[in-house]
């Protein structure tokens, strides 16, 4: 006699049991590639007349992907591909930032350690070969993560098409005269001996020498000044006061100290100035005009009224240095100082024969803690005895982002771009508004920063960039014009910037006209380069405008860092060069930390970039991640945290391996139920399906990609593996293959597997594919991928069908009273399982509840998945008594029923599964 478990129709499937996703992806990447994916994506909606254009931000290409640039990447490659699905033309161009400090650092650090110099020329070709390495590098990192791009015709800032482009916008900066040389304060990064702008800053908790200082009024009378930078004490020309705070003169030990009225306590007890008495007190105003001598060199060091003075901490009279400080810079302006700045490239004091010998050569630059100026400098004041008390103090410091050391304001000549002329700040102020910003702070932190942001320090004093275009002749004076600028982008789009750095002012210059009194051979090419942001911030003209692509984009999507940096940079030249920003909506992301909050960084020992992850895990799983964060937070990581997503991963899985198996005998051509036709429980599943599809769909819309995950998990957890795949089995596995019921199943089955396949697809790129492919195919590679099949049209009707509303009903009341009776006869170990028992329902026969399951009495054992249901009419409320079913059970089924009949092939079955036999023969 055959075994009985040979007449079930249990799943069949070549769909793989384990994932092995790592093995696994790389050869449907392959795939992708052969068939052209991206192509045919572009393709398929090229008479679209819907669009959406997400701009690329450029990674910089100076080592691995980091998990917090997959983390962008993907939620990039997320929102193309679901635009896509959507049947919008979706175009997207990767893109490379290739200039700057960070590069040019790391091979001018290789070239020292090999003992080679280079000149900028060389310079520059071994910069460009480094990018180019990472480029490959990156390119295939961000393939592995499942990114569909086109990667033939990706931009880089280092093209030369690219680097005229950039020139051809600064000649719009020139243009609106808003470009100038000065020489004042700004942000100096002594180990990269270049300037630096605010968005090159961090800032970071940094602990300085506090100290209060007596600069001599006179005979035994003192301005007490409070400063955390001692180093800049050489540089002092001034020391100012606010004109509307009281100061008083406090005497102590026969001394009198001028200090500000509301300070005098604090700073007696830190200078120990014992029993002192205040002789008077006067104002600001009427205080500045008197003049101090600097403490220890022979000059002048006047009183003078600022506002930006306070006296919430020091002495409310400050020291001023115009060469090392904004609001000094602009009290010097005020007041005829000069803008003095005894400092070198290397950060060290410089003879001019202003500063003290014993200070020459020295550096600013702080190492472990401590600065060889700083400590010349509290011992000189220690000498002349007008160090009046030191200690540490620590604060919000600003450091260069690349060697993450302190920087120094160091005034130099510089080029600028002024942000106020011509209302420029204004507008760019009025333009942010009328973009959308997602999450709404954004709108806030870049109108902060905006607003607060002084004139943009553009020139960098690196080669590896694109070459401020300028010329100086004889006596320093600077030319630059933008005609001059845009006959030079044309030269620079055939040969790159390069030519700039081999030729001499009359080379460069041959063929453009230049303005009366300006002669080529009177000129020499300047050296500076542009700031790298404004590299990245002409990404929108260089690749949109240039490529006749929409503009403005309708999407950037970057860090929340970016307010400071590409965000920015991109609206100052589309404010500048256009007249408008080139986005319409900016999404911002956090970043990447570990499971305590801290930032992931090299040296904490723990993986960081993305194939550490990838190798471990497989990029569906990372992708799962991405997806489970509501990435408008910082997001964290760890292999923890991945290992719970790749349980959320096996039940989406195992979802669609369950529901691909028991299709193995169903041709949608052939077998397809009509939806008149379908089962209440089927039409059910149906209903919560459209439910899905519509809540899905407004949370990719809204790139809501944490609710997708929630959704789909809860889906796949509660509705079907849970609830309908549960009460499934039983007429999958034991009904005759062609039963009514079972191709009904099949048929929502169907398609609620393609739905799943497309909503999964942004997120579970290769798994989405993978799965469309068996269940259309039935095979690892079919015919149409599924990025390909359009997004799925959600079953509206059943949600307002009437079987579907009854069904629902049900299984929430079996939910609240049914599973609970029998839990406890199962605690009781009166029943193995669910099929062991019989539910009896009394109470109210005339309750809308007793009518609703009189309705559904044949179907109420499968809903309930048990023996048997019997419905008794009483009294008030429904009550549910579970007890053990009467009977035999079925050896096929497990059903208890009241008897067994005999077959001649299979022995003693039920009466439904001799007849389901004698079907599943007739038709074999």
């Amino acid at each position: 006699m055959n075994s009985l478990k040979d007449t079930l129709n249990l799943p069949k499937t070549d769909f793989p049991m384990r994932a092995g996703l790592v093995k696994r992806e790389p050869e449907r990447i392959q795939h992708w590639k052969k068939i052209d994916l991206y192509g045919r994506m572009q393709e398929s909606n090229a008479a679209s007349e819907e669009e959406f254009l997400l701009h690329d931000g450029p990674p910089f290409t100076n080592g691995d992907v980091h998990i917090g640039t997959a983390l962008n990447k993907i939620l990039k490659d997320t929102i193309v591909r679901f635009q896509s699905m959507k049947g919008r033309r979706s175009p997207y161009i990767p893109g490379w930032d290739c200039h700057g400090l960070p590069i040019e650092h790391k091979v001018a650090r290789q070239m020292k350690d090999e003992g080679r110099e280079l000149t900028p020329v060389e310079m520059r070709k071994a910069c460009e070969e480094f990018s180019k390495s990472f480029i490959e590098k990156q390119r295939g990192q961000f393939e592995r993560l499942g990114v569909q791009a086109d990667w033939e015709h990706e931009y880089r800032t280092m093209n030369p098409n690219y680097e005229a482009a950039i020139l051809r916008t600064f000649a719009e900066f020139v243009a609106n005269d808003l470009v100038y040389r000065s020489k004042k304060p700004v942000y100096w990064s002594i180990p990269c001996q270049t300037a630096l702008a605010e968005a090159e800053i961090e800032y970071q908790e940094h602990t300085s020498p506090s100290i209060y200082v007596a600069f001599p009024l006179g005979e035994a009378e003192s301005v007490v000044i409070w400063t955390t930078t001692p180093w800049t004490l050489p540089a002092n020309l001034a020391v100012a006061v606010h004109p509307r705070l009281r100061y008083a003169k406090v005497v102590s030990g026969g001394h009198a100290y001028w200090i500000a009225e509301t300070r005098v306590e604090e700073v007696a007890e830190k200078c120990a100035l014992t029993d002192y008495s205040i002789e008077e007190t006067i104002d600001g105003a009427e205080f500045a005009g008197r003049e101090a001598r600097h403490p220890f060199i022979d000059r002048p060091s006047p009183i003078i009224a600022a506002e930006y003075v306070t006296a919430t901490t020091g002495t409310g009279c400050v020291h001023t240095a115009p060469g090392h400080g904004i609001d000094d810079y602009v009290s010097g302006l005020q007041n005829g100082l000069e803008i003095y700045c005894p400092l070198d490239d290397n950060g060290c004091y410089v003879d001019d024969g202003r500063v003290p010998a014993d200070l020459v050569g020295l550096s600013v630059l702080e190492k472990k803690g401590k600065s060889p100026a700083n400590s010349a400098v509290l011992e000189i004041l220690k000498e002349k005895g007008v160090l009046l008390a030191k200690e540490p103090y620590v604060h919000s410091y600003p450091h260069c982002w690349r060697s993450k050391t302190p920087v120094v304001f160091r005034a130099m000549d510089q080029w600028f771009v002024s942000l106020d002329k011509g209302g420029l700040r204004e507008r760019a102020l009025e333009a942010i508004g009328s973009v959308k910003w997602e999450p709404t702070w954004g709108e806030n932190r870049i109108r902060g920063a905006v607003e607060s942001r002084p004139d943009w320090c553009i020139s960098r004093q690196r080669t590896w960039g694109v070459p401020i275009p300028a010329f100086f002749n004889e006596d320093g004076e600077a030319f630059i014009d933008p005609a001059v600028i845009r006959g030079l982008a044309d030269k620079v789009e055939s040969e790159g910037c390069s030519l700039w750095f081999q030729h001499s002012a009359s080379e460069l210059l041959e063929g453009i006209d230049l303005p009366e009194g300006w002669s080529p051979e009177a000129l020499r090419p300047g050296t500076d380069t542009l700031d790298v942001w404004i590299d990245s911030g002409c990404s929108h003209r260089a690749v949109l405008k240039q490529r006749d692509m929409s503009w403005p984009a309708d999407l950037y999507i970057e860090g929340s860092d970016q307010h400071r940096g590409w965000f920015q940079s991109s609206l100052w030249t589309g404010m500048i060069a256009d007249g408008q920003p080139p986005y319409k909506k900016i999404l911002t992301h956090g970043f990447v930390v570990g499971q305590d909050g801290r930032k992931i960084s090299k040296s904490d020992g723990k993986p960081q970039t993305a194939d550490s992850f990838v190798q471990e895990f497989g990029a569906d799983i990372v992708r799962l991640w991405i997806s489970s964060e509501d990435y408008r937070n910082d997001i964290p990581v760890s292999g923890e945290i991945l290992k719970n997503v790749s349980q959320t991963y096996r039940n989406v899985r195992n979802t669609l391996r369950f529901q691909i198996g028991n299709l193995y005998d169903f041709d949608p051509k052939t077998n397809t139920v009509a939806d008149e036709d379908l089962d209440p429980l089927d039409q059910w599943a149906l209903a919560r399906l459209a439910e899905l599809i519509e809540t899905v769909d407004d949370a990719y819309e809204c790139f809501a990609f944490h609710r997708v995950y929630q959704e789909i998990s809860r889906f796949c957890a509660q509705t079907l593996s849970a609830s309908y795949h549960d009460i499934l089995k039983d007429r999958l596995y034991t009904l005759a293959p062609n039963d009514a019921r079972r191709r009904s199943s099949q048929t929502v089955l169907f398609r609620i597997c393609d739905s799943l396949c497309r909503i999964l697809n942004p997120i579970l790129s290769f798994t989405a594919d993978e799965s469309y492919a068996y269940l259309h195919d039935g095979q690892e590679y079919g015919g149409k991928p599924v990025q390909l099949a359009g997004w799925p049209e959600a079953p509206s009707a059943f949600l307002h069908s009437a079987a579907a509303v009854d069904v629902d009903k049900i299984l929430r009341w079996k939910a609240e009273n049914v599973n609970d009776a029998l839990e406890e006869k199962r605690k009781q170990k009166e029943i193995a399982s669910s099929l062991d028992a019989k539910v009896k329902i009394s109470g109210d026969a005339g309750s809308d509840e007793f009518k609703l399951l009189e309705s559904y009495r044949e179907w109420l054992p499968e809903f309930f998945i048990v023996s048997a249901v019997e419905l008794e009419a009483g009294e008030g409320s429904l009550t549910v008594e579970a007890s053990h079913a009467d009977g035999v059970r079925c050896p096929r089924t497990w059903r208890w029923v009241p008897s067994l009949v005999q077959t001649d092939e299979w022995g003693e079955v039920s009466e439904r599964c001799a007849e389901a036999l004698r079907k599943t023969k007739q038709t074999a």
